[in-house]
């Protein structure tokens, strides 16, 4: 394995671990907050238990993110020396600012789960909202920081150096806002429909439990939402990519020659050197509308630009394919949910419904990674795109496989620990049910 595929391998294992938790971190406390609310308001002690249990996993999947961020930070610097040289003192800004606003959150987090009946219970509400909305900006200024590799300002590059540096310039790039959001509500969707997922199984299984009920439409109710709104914040996305970066949408559509009128492939697999996507369905038109508004619009190929700067074509359109295949099918179940919530609520505790949703539990997070990976791939060889390439970042030294299999094992060890505290607070959580139904 060469340096560069080991570097890139270790941080590409190491984000798509982070992302999941990252993601979790971002949504669980605001399914805790909404289960709280309703237990001040409604008095129903299910709520109350459902706030703690959730409480709890808000608790292990933070200490696990925790972790698995402070290795990202490390690797950053290890593996990629001539990224931070340029690049640390253009997006220092929005690390610090995510560091302080993890810091909020950790507080926060303590707040909330040591003030049960110590403090006025509409403060203790307030401590856990703080930890989903410092969560959720810390995510946002995490992704600034990416979005400025995809759209690189602030500054001017001289001579193979960044001069004239404007760190607010360079967190609020072009790119930040669609990332931003189309990232924000697939963290919601991703992680409010695997805790859904979760309690249909279980519902499956314990029919008589009301508090997975509850759990259900809670989590359906936000995850929905996101994923409803989800195809309108990726086709804002797409636009964007389509005016900053045309190779990255000609590789997520495997689109070799440049169109009028382009269509939009669905499916399909990309022969690079035939040059050809084969196999595919083609929407007449469709592609040039979405990414322009217009059906005659021009839609530059690949072959618009040398072939050394094409990204993985088969990958990104693969992972992107992917990507659209997920979310449409979670926007599907968003839709069904909200028509059966208002004509027939029995529909979304029956059988045929909650095998479906446990179908979803993990399709956000595959549309997540997947879609990270075309954040990603999309962008090579570039490292800051149109500016230095990631073969030219890379620590210049042998043994990069050793970080890779130290970070892998960790993760792995990580993944077991979550997997095994998790499967103990839900058999908690059934013991605590049966005692107080009287066993």
């Amino acid at each position: 394995m060469s340096d560069l595929l080991a570097a890139r391998s270790t941080m590409a294992f190491s984000l798509a671990f982070h992302i999941i938790f990252a993601c979790i971190g971002m949504t669980m406390p605001f399914l805790m907050i909404i289960s709280h609310w309703l237990w001040i308001k409604k008095k129903d002690d299910t709520y109350l238990k459902l706030t703690k249990a959730w409480s709890k996993g808000v608790a292990i999947f933070f200490a696990i993110g925790a972790v698995s961020g402070t290795a990202l930070s490390f690797e950053l610097g290890i593996l990629w020396p001539g990224f931070m040289k340029q690049a640390g003192a253009i997006i220092g800004m929005p690390f610090s600012w995510e560091g302080t606003a993890f810091f909020v959150e950790s507080v926060c987090i303590g707040i909330f789960l040591y003030g049960w009946n110590r403090i006025n219970k509409y403060l203790h509400w307030v401590s856990g909202l703080m930890v989903g909305v410092s969560g959720v900006i810390s995510g946002i200024f995490v992704v600034c920081a990416n979005a400025w590799m995809n759209a690189p300002s602030g500054f001017n590059w001289v001579n193979g150096t960044a001069i004239n540096i404007d760190p607010f310039k360079a967190m609020f790039n072009p790119a930040w806002v669609s990332q931003s959001l189309h990232m924000t509500l697939a963290a919601f969707e991703a992680t409010a429909f695997a805790v859904a997922g979760i309690h249909a199984i279980l519902l499956l299984k314990h029919k008589e439990k009301i508090i997975h009920k509850k759990a259900l439409i809670i989590a359906l109710s936000l995850g929905s939402i996101a994923a409803i709104l989800q195809p309108f914040s990726g086709d804002f996305s797409a636009k964007d990519v389509a005016r900053r970066q045309p190779i990255k949408l000609a590789a997520m559509e495997g689109l070799f020659e440049t169109e009028k009128g382009a269509g939009l492939t669905v499916g399909g697999i990309p022969d690079e050197k035939a040059e050809i996507t084969r196999y595919g369905l083609k929407i007449p038109y469709a592609l040039s509308y979405l990414a322009y508004g217009n059906i005659h619009s021009e839609v530059k190929g690949l072959n618009e630009f040398p072939k050394e700067n094409h990204p993985p074509v088969l990958a990104t359109h693969l992972a992107f394919q992917i990507m659209v295949g997920c979310g449409s099918l979670l926007a599907l179940a968003g839709v069904l949910f909200w028509i059966f919530r208002i004509r027939n609520k029995a529909i979304i505790t029956g059988k045929h419904f909650l095998r479906f949703i446990a179908i979803c539990t993990p399709l956000g997070f595959i549309a997540v990674e997947s879609g990270w990976f075309v954040t990603e791939l999309g962008r090579q060889p570039w490292i800051i795109y149109g500016i230095m390439k990631t073969s030219e970042s890379v620590t210049p030294v042998p043994g990069q496989i050793f970080p890779f299999l130290f970070f892998f094992v960790i993760y792995i060890l990580l993944s077991g620990m979550g997997v095994w505290l998790m499967s103990r607070q839900i058999k908690a959580l059934h013991e605590d049910i049966n005692t107080d139904m009287g066993g």
